[in-house]
């Protein structure tokens, strides 16, 4: 017998996906491209007013929307989410970690507060609201974690000493709660994108203007570290996540996939 959600074309028919970080960037884009594909979709990110614009431009696609403004470094904040989601949809079968700060400093210029706040934010969350999710996963005998980490997991950057540390912390998760659950039926992955025309590597653009590199200098160095010679798009991230999303990667978890 057919799969339904293949039969129709739409290859996360009947799913539904809780998305953090969803108003913008890659965030966003895996929303859209898991709303094309039929999932439901439950979205959270700290800026309530980028939601309520995200599910205006997604409710054309034929699912449930539902949205949730939350400060992801807050463990009471997570809980409600989680709480939020499941309630809307009792069937929650993906989750997408895709929520992160980025802070460009040279290590010896970190203070503990900023690691801290880069790691209740960028690890700590993900580990609060995985676990969540792993729960309520095991009871349904199936899901996927999809945790959009970075290449700065897989080695080391200038002036990143923290967000990297964040991003190997991810990478390590991914695979040790990938090999506790393999036969609960649950999929584990990571997506590890490089330089990603978001709003972030706009920011980090902006704050190297402000020390005195102008913006065609900036760009120029950035391009100069990518072989392709280009910067991604978001949409080359969420052709990634849907893969994951979907029943074509059931035989595979505790994966990291670089783009």
């Amino acid at each position: 017998m057919p799969n339904p959600s293949v039969a129709d074309g739409r290859r996360l028919r009947y799913k539904t996906a809780l998305i953090t970080g969803a108003s913008r960037g890659i965030g966003y884009a895996i929303a859209k491209s898991f709303a094309i594909q039929g999932a439901n979709l439950v979205l959270s990110a700290f800026n309530e007013a980028g939601l309520v614009k995200a599910k205006a431009e997604l409710d054309g696609y034929g699912v449930d929307i539902s949205y949730l403004a939350t400060d992801i470094s807050s463990p009471d904040s997570i809980e409600e989410l989680f709480a939020f989601a499941v309630e809307r949809h009792p069937e929650l079968d993906i989750l997408v970690n895709n929520a992160g700060i980025h802070i460009s400093k040279p290590f010896i210029d970190h203070g503990l507060d900023d690691f801290d706040r880069l790691m209740k934010t960028n690890v700590y969350s993900v580990f609060q609201l995985t676990q969540q999710a792993i729960r309520h996963m095991q009871k349904l005998g199936r899901g996927k974690v999809i945790n959009v980490a970075s290449v700065a997991g897989l080695r080391g950057s200038i002036n990143s000493a923290a967000y990297n540390t964040s991003k190997h912390a991810i990478v390590g998760l991914t695979r040790c709660v990938a090999l506790e659950n393999a036969k609960n039926g649950i999929n584990v992955n990571a997506i590890c994108p490089g330089i990603v025309e978001t709003d972030l590597i706009k920011g980090v653009q902006q704050r190297m203007e402000t020390q005195g590199m102008p913006s065609e200098e900036f760009r120029e160095r950035i391009l100069a570290q990518i072989p392709i010679g280009r910067l991604l798009q978001p949409e080359e991230i969420a052709n990634i996540a849907v893969f994951l999303a979907s029943s074509e990667s059931d035989g595979m978890s505790g994966e990291t996939i670089s783009i």
